[in-house]
């Protein structure tokens, strides 16, 4: 299905990984939001569960095996041109995750190549990041609460 001026919503999933007190932001190479801080994760394919798509698009993007959990947050990205044609619709479906595996230091990330960086980050890292809005929101109100 075309992302950009699709024909109808594009469903994607997201994961929001953590590690002990930080989780892993990603910079999108790739429009909508390019540039700017996310979570990682994609457009759900064809045949795909959500679960599946979490894996994958978190391994894709920065080579982390993660373990999915109950979903966090859903997302209405809605993004229209000067016209008011709508230009982008994403329906994101937002997972808490943690890295695979016991792990007692944070696993090193790998960005793909659809990121431009790929970062734990704690509280104190937040305000130096050019983030989505939904995004910052969600990535204070997790780190603040400690969960």
């Amino acid at each position: 299905m075309k992302r950009e001026y699709p024909p109808a919503p594009v469903v994607a999933v997201g994961a929001i990984i953590r590690h002990q007190d930080r989780i892993v932001l990603i910079r999108r190479n790739k429009e909508p939001a390019k540039g700017r801080w996310t979570f990682p994760g994609g457009a759900v394919e064809l045949g795909e569960s959500l679960e599946e798509a979490v894996k994958r698009e978190v391994l894709e993007e920065t080579g982390l095996q993660v373990e999915v959990g109950e979903v966090a947050a859903v997302i209405d990205h809605l993004d229209r041109d000067q016209a008011g044609r709508v230009r982008y619709h994403y329906v994101i479906v937002d997972y808490a995750a943690r890295p695979a595996g016991a792990q007692q230091e944070a696993p090193p990330l790998r960005p793909g190549s659809d990121v431009s960086d790929a970062r734990w980050v704690g509280p104190e890292d937040l305000d130096g990041l050019d983030m989505t809005d939904k995004a910052a929101m969600l990535a204070r109100a997790l780190l603040a609460e400690g969960r």
